[in-house]
C-alpha cells in the first residue's frame, strides 16, 4: 500500500520492555517486503541492526525512542515511535515477607511488608482476611541503591479479631512464567492478656525453714 508503507502498530507494541542484555524486536513492518527501511534514534541518527520484513529490526538496543523510515516514490514516511525500556530482572524471583509482630490487639495497626529483590517490574498481589472489604492500604517503594528491591507495604488500620489469618503476597515475573509467594500468620486478640505457666493453687503450704521455689513462665 503506497499510502500506508508501514503496517499500523497497536499501542501495546510501541512500549517494549527488555531485560538487561537481551535482544529485542522493534516491530516496524512494511507493506512492501522490498522496501528499504532505516532505523533512527531520538537524535535522528541511524541505528544499524538486522531487518526482517516479517518482524522488524532485531538487536540489542539501548533504552530510548526509535522510529523507522522508508521512501516511497521519493516521499519519506515514518513509522510510529517505539519506546524501549530496559529492566533489571533475574531468572529467579527472591521474595521475603516481614511483619513487625504477629500478635496484635483490637484497634492496633497491622503492618506487613513484602520485598522483591533484583527485579524492577513484577506483578504483586496480596491475599489477606480483609481483602474483600478492601481494608488494606498498599504502598510501593522502589529502592535502587545500594541494590534493586521493591518494597510493598500492606497496612491494616484499626485491626479487629476478623483480621486474624494468613497474610500472603504473590509476586509474578514480568517476562517469565515464574512466581513466588510468601505467607505469615497474624493473630488479633480482642484485648491483651497474660498467660502463666504453671498454674499455682491459690494457697501453697511450706514447712518451717523450708525453701520453696516458684518458677513462672509469663507470656
Amino acid at each position: 500500500d503506497p499510502d500506508m508503507p508501514f503496517v499500523p502498530s497497536i499501542p501495546e507494541d510501541q512500549f517494549i520492555l527488555v531485560e538487561e542484555g537481551d535482544p529485542t524486536v522493534i516491530p516496524c513492518r512494511t507493506s512492501d517486503p522490498d522496501a528499504q527501511v532505516t532505523l533512527v534514534n531520538s537524535l535522528d541518527k541511524a541505528v544499524y541492526a538486522l531487518y526482517d520484513t516479517k518482524q522488524g529490526f532485531i538487536g540489542n538496543f539501548p533504552a530510548g525512542s526509535y522510529t523507522c523510515k522508508t521512501m516511497v516514490k521519493g516521499v519519506e514516511f515514518k513509522s510510529d515511535e517505539f519506546l524501549i525500556y530496559i529492566i533489571r530482572a533475574t531468572s529467579q524471583l527472591p521474595v521475603e515477607i516481614e511483619a513487625l509482630k504477629t500478635v496484635y490487639k483490637t484497634g492496633e495497626t497491622i503492618v506487613v511488608t513484602c520485598v522483591v529483590f533484583d527485579n524492577e517490574v513484577v506483578n504483586l498481589q496480596w491475599n489477606y482476611p480483609g481483602k474483600v472489604k478492601e481494608k488494606g492500604l498498599i504502598k510501593l517503594d522502589d529502592i535502587k541503591v545500594p541494590s534493586q528491591k521493591l518494597v510493598y507495604t500492606l497496612t491494616i488500620p484499626e485491626a479487629s479479631v476478623k483480621d486474624t489469618g494468613d497474610y500472603e503476597c504473590t509476586a509474578r515475573h514480568a517476562t517469565k512464567e515464574v512466581k513466588e509467594n510468601k505467607k505469615v500468620v497474624i493473630t488479633v486478640h480482642d484485648k491483651g492478656f497474660v498467660h502463666l505457666e504453671p498454674q499455682f493453687s491459690p494457697l501453697e503450704a511450706v514447712n518451717l525453714h523450708e525453701v520453696k521455689n516458684f518458677v513462672v513462665d509469663v507470656q
